[in-house]
């Protein structure tokens, strides 16, 4: 894959999902010590960039393909993501989630008409559970990462961010990008290798199987551990999507819940916009110090996440940044 297939997946999507703003905060790079380019994806359709890959894969499938319905497993951004994809194109979705899923995002899920089953708390567990309705329906199962068209669905995000900077007549040091299974980050690789950006990875440090896996060599399983960051937990990055990360990726920051519940108060507080946990990991990274005097793209994939939990955060967090 190259960036000439995120190109292609931006004309298929022109009118389908939103450009989402690119957004600078002056009080955020204070406390980053960088320049910060927040890509807000927690403004896109069902909240988050999953839309981009989803509605790019389900639009690539066959008509006859589509009939059969679509099917997915999903913590719960994804989930949303084809629900919504198959209901633009008009066919039945069925969502294998976890029995831990947000409620915010079941109740997304529902809204837009799919049947959820609920599968245990891996990815694992729901892809079983997937596979299972695949074979009672015949619909088409579209991956949450690990396939070249959500990847490439995924990867205009980024396109879109190294656009409007360059429309500002700058470039990017460098790229940060939430990492559960892998597809955004894949799709940020191919945009930054032929931008020649640097690329590196954020994760909880209870979740870090791409950290693991560059250490390595090879993709390397972990059992999910707790953490805020709902959305990063699959148990093992997708095989497409890690053959792309070892050519690009420099490395990846861990990030604990205290990070993650800083991170995501300083940019409603400073950038005016509501991130989820995982939605808040890159700029967690970022306010480590781990990138300081650069000039840093940070995609905020998503904005999916329930009232309490914001407000137990401010209460944590509103007096330190």
């Amino acid at each position: 894959m190259s960036v000439d297939d995120v190109r292609a997946a931006a004309e298929r999507l022109a009118g389908k999902v939103v450009r989402t703003p690119v957004l600078r905060s002056p009080a955020l790079d204070a406390l980053a010590g960088a320049e910060l380019w927040l890509k807000a994806e927690c403004l896109q359709r069902v909240g988050a960039f999953k839309a981009r890959g989803a509605l790019h894969a389900v639009g690539r499938l066959s008509p006859a393909a589509r009939d059969r319905g679509v099917i997915t497993y999903s913590s719960g951004n994804h989930a949303q993501a084809v629900a919504l994809a198959a209901r633009e194109f008009g066919v039945p979705a069925t969502i294998a989630m976890p029995t831990d899923a947000p409620a915010v995002k079941v109740a997304g899920v529902r809204a837009l008409g799919a049947e959820i089953v609920f599968a245990g708390t891996t990815s694992e567990e729901r892809r079983a559970a997937a596979l299972a309705v695949q074979a009672r329906t015949g619909g088409a199962i579209v991956e949450p990462f690990d396939d070249p068209d959500v990847i490439a669905g995924q990867g205009t995000a980024t396109l879109e961010l190294v656009e409007e900077v360059a429309a500002h007549g700058s470039k990017l040091d460098a790229i940060v990008a939430p990492v559960g299974g892998g597809g955004l980050i894949a799709g940020a690789c191919l945009v930054a290798e032929a931008a020649d950006i640097a690329v590196y990875g954020a994760e909880p440090g209870t979740c870090n199987a791409l950290a693991r896996s560059l250490a390595a060599g090879e993709r390397v399983g972990v059992p999910p551990g707790p953490t805020l960051a709902d959305g990063l937990k699959p148990v093992r990055v997708g095989a497409h999507n890690f053959e792309i990360a070892r050519r690009v990726v420099r490395g990846s920051f861990e990030v604990d819940d205290e990070a993650l519940g800083r991170a995501l108060v300083a940019v409603l507080l400073h950038a005016k916009v509501l991130v989820e946990p995982s939605g808040a990991a890159a700029v967690a990274a970022t306010l480590s110090g781990a990138l300081r005097g650069r000039r840093v793209g940070i995609l905020l994939s998503g904005g999916n996440v329930e009232p309490d939990r914001v407000a137990a955060l401010l209460t944590r967090h509103a007096g330190s940044v």
